[in-house]
């Protein structure tokens, strides 16, 4: 059994040889006639994940009271841009502009709203979503399109749909992990000819066993890269949230989610959402690198915590039944809890901002 973009596919590879993981994953996503993103509705529990907005509006409360913060900490700017990369269905941001207008209504009268969203299925569900919200917001294909001055950006798992190349350690070094067919004609994980330059392998490479697989993404670095430049012209903060590591290191981190449950990543291309864990260490490094101040790097529960989330649980569950009160309670264990099915301890955020500023929860960096 294979998909129509499987299909495709193989033929590419039998045309041409074996294609790159990094190929591989741009065409399951962004194929323009079968990619997942193209024909898939991913979100909510009829798709094929939930992300953090949807298991609760505490969540994208959370965001909105972190964006306030930060605006007053760059000194209270009028006029600034409010942009959301990637943006699902719109829930995150709706939660967001409900808590902004509440604590800030001087930032949330004069502040424009941006999305950057390059699916127009999305699109129109964020349309619906923030359809109160009329004419402030602007759609945008692409980051650069955001009109200049001081901006609040915020980027949930964006950065995990954004593809990876990957590495296999052999007898003869780093080779670029490949796509291809077996004798049965089925999509396999092979091994090319290109090297990586070992200045880019963490430090133990050399000890690794033959077969060991390291991840790097110059498409996130460049991503990343775009956000700082900009923040860097015309001051503001970036806030991106996300799935991955703290610490650069090994391991395949490729895989695919389909109906909820992990697929083999070429089992059902174009039907299941492909993602890879974040390489958090490396994306400070990129905007370090570029002049920007990074706040700092924390687990998703401990921001969220450190935000206020508890207080709020609390006070959305007073004077509302027992049952209420533990739907709340579940959903807080889920967002900010740590272990199997949780999101506290997998999810880190990281931030960053031109010009440094200090930002709660994150601890002043010495």
């Amino acid at each position: 059994m294979t998909t129509a973009l499987g299909e495709k596919i193989k033929t590419i590879i039998q045309a041409n040889g074996p294609i790159s993981v990094t190929d591989f994953f741009s065409l399951c996503l962004a194929d323009p006639e079968y990619g997942y993103y193209r024909t898939r509705e991913p979100f909510g529990r009829a798709g094929d994940f939930v992300t953090a907005p949807e298991v609760s509006q505490l969540f994208g409360e959370m965001i909105g009271v972190f964006v306030v913060h930060a605006w007053q900490r760059h000194g209270t700017p009028a006029g600034a841009r409010l942009v959301e990369i990637g943006p699902g269905r719109g829930t995150m941001m709706s939660d967001m502009l409900r808590v902004i207008s509440r604590l800030a209504p001087p930032l949330f009268e004069s502040m424009t709203i941006h999305l950057v969203e390059t699916s127009e299925r999305l699109r129109d569900i964020q349309q619906e979503t923030l359809s109160q919200y009329g004419g402030r917001i602007t759609w945008h294909e692409d980051f650069d399109d955001v009109p200049p001055g001081f901006a609040l950006v915020a980027a949930n798992e964006l950065f995990d749909a954004i593809p990876i190349r990957q590495f296999v350690k052999t007898a003869t070094g780093f080779r670029e992990r490949m796509v291809g067919l077996d004798a049965n004609d089925e999509l396999s994980f092979g091994v090319g000819v290109a090297g990586i330059d070992p200045a880019l392998l963490p430090n133990q490479a050399q000890t690794m066993p033959v077969g060991t697989i390291f991840e790097i993404s110059p498409a996130r670095q460049s991503v990343m890269l775009a956000l700082c430049n900009r923040l860097k012209a015309f001051g503001g903060t970036a806030l991106a949230i996300d799935y991955g590591h703290l610490v650069s290191g090994f391991g395949d981190t490729l895989q695919a989610v389909r109906m909820h449950e992990f697929d083999p990543p070429l089992a059902h291309p174009g039907e299941a959402d492909l993602t890879s864990h974040v390489d958090f260490q490396a994306l400070s490094e990129t905007a370090a690198a570029s002049g920007l101040h990074v706040n700092g790097l924390l687990h998703q529960g401990d921001f969220l915590v450190g935000l206020g989330i508890l207080e709020r649980a609390a006070a959305l569950g007073r004077d509302h039944t027992a049952h209420t009160q533990g739907i709340i309670q579940t959903a807080v264990d889920r967002l900010a809890g740590e272990g199997e099915g949780r999101m506290g301890q997998l999810f880190k955020v990281m931030a960053v901002s031109s010009p440094a500023v200090d930002l709660m929860p994150f601890r002043p960096v010495d």
